[in-house]
C-alpha cells in the first residue's frame, strides 16, 4: 500500500512517499480502514521533529496521522456494531497517512458530512472539548485564546461561546472577521497583548487555553492575576517552567466515541463551522506539514490518500 513513513526526527525532508507498505491486519477489537481523507496536526510536525518524545515516543519506521476518516475494509476478532463498508471516522492505532489503517475508537460518518470535515473532527473537537472541561469554565467568565483561529482555537470559540462565555482570540488581523464571526472578541497576538487583552475585557480574564505556544504563558499568567490553575497549554513546551499544566492528546475511548458522535451531529447540522484550508494528495505531506508548521493556517488541512 501507500503510505508516508520517516526513520529519524528531522524537518519534512524526512517524510518518505512509499507505494510498498505492508498492509496491517486488524487484531482483536480493532477494524482495518481504507482511508479517504487525513487530517494535519501541529503534533504530527513535532513527533517528526522528536520534540514530544516524553508523551508520544516513537518507534520507527513511523507512519504519522491521528484522525481519519473512511470505509472499513475488515473486521478482527470480537468487533462488533460495523460491517465491511461502513463510512467511519476517528483515531487510528497505525497512522494515518497510509492507504490503509487500523482503529479502536470511531463512530459511523453522517452522510451529511463529507470526508473532508470528517476528518477535521476527531484531534479538534476532542482536544477543545478537553481544555474546556479542565479550565471548568462557568457561564459568565472570560476566557482568553491564544491562537483561536487555528482548528482547535476555532472549536474551542464555538463551544465555549455556547456555554455563555466571552471569548477573547488572539490572531493576526486577517482572521479578525473570521473570529467575530464565530462569536469572539479578536486581538492581534504580539508585542503589548496583555494591554489590548485588558482594553477588550476590562472585567478581566478568568481562565486561558494556550493553542499557540509562542511565549504565551508570561502574559497568561499576568493577566489572570496568577491563577496559574485556571491556564492550561496544548502549544508550550516550557509548560512545566513557569508551572502551568501541558494537556496532550489522551484518547479515552467511550468519551472520544460521545465527543465524536455530538461534534459529527453539530456539524451536519450546521451548528459548527468546520473551515478546510487546503487538501493535498498524499505524497503531498511534506508540503501539508511544512504548511502546518508555519502557524498561519486559519482551519484544517486535510490529506486524500
Amino acid at each position: 500500500m501507500e503510505a508516508i513513513t520517516y526513520e529519524e526526527f528531522g524537518g519534512p525532508e524526512v517524510l518518505r512517499h512509499e507505494a510498498g507498505v505492508t498492509v496491517p491486519e486488524p487484531g482483536a477489537g480493532q477494524v482495518r480502514v481504507k482511508v479517504a481523507a487525513v487530517g494535519v496536526n501541529p503534533l504530527d510536525h513535532k513527533r517528526r521533529h522528536g520534540w514530544v518524545e516524553a508523551f508520544y515516543p516513537t518507534t520507527f519506521p513511523a507512519v504519522p496521522g491521528l484522525e481519519f476518516a473512511g470505509t472499513v475494509d475488515a473486521l478482527g476478532e470480537g468487533v462488533t456494531g460495523v460491517e465491511a463498508g461502513d463510512e467511519v471516522f476517528g483515531w487510528t492505532t497505525t497512522g494515518a497517512y497510509a492507504e490503509y489503517a487500523l482503529a479502536e475508537v470511531f463512530v459511523p460518518k453522517p452522510a451529511g458530512l463529507s470526508w473532508e470535515r470528517a476528518a477535521s473532527i476527531p484531534v479538534a473537537g476532542e482536544t477543545a472539548q478537553r481544555v474546556l472541561d479542565l479550565l471548568a469554565l462557568k457561564e459568565g467568565e472570560t476566557l482568553l485564546l491564544h491562537g483561536a483561529a487555528g482548528a482547535v482555537g476555532a472549536l474551542a470559540v464555538q463551544f465555549a461561546v455556547a456555554a455563555g462565555v466571552t471569548v477573547v482570540g488572539t490572531a493576526s488581523a486577517r482572521n479578525h472577521d473570521f473570529l467575530r464571526g464565530l462569536g469572539a472578541i479578536p486581538v492581534t497576538y504580539g508585542e503589548g497583548l496583555a494591554d489590548r487583552v485588558r482594553a477588550a475585557a476590562p472585567q478581566g480574564v478568568d481562565a486561558v487555553f494556550d493553542a499557540a505556544g509562542h511565549d504565551t504563558l508570561p502574559v497568561s499568567i499576568e493577566l489572570t492575576g496568577g491563577a496559574k490553575e485556571r491556564i492550561v497549554t496544548i502549544a508550550a513546551v516550557d509548560a512545566e517552567e513557569h508551572g502551568i499544566a501541558f494537556s496532550g492528546v489522551t484518547v479515552d475511548p467511550p468519551l472520544a466515541r460521545t465527543w465524536l458522535t455530538a461534534h459529527a451531529r453539530l456539524a451536519t447540522e450546521g451548528r459548527l463551522r468546520l473551515d478546510i484550508a487546503e487538501t493535498f494528495p498524499l505524497k503531498e505531506a511534506a508540503k501539508a506539514q511544512e504548511l502546518s508548521e508555519s502557524g498561519h493556517v486559519r482551519g484544517k488541512l486535510v490529506l486524500l490518500p
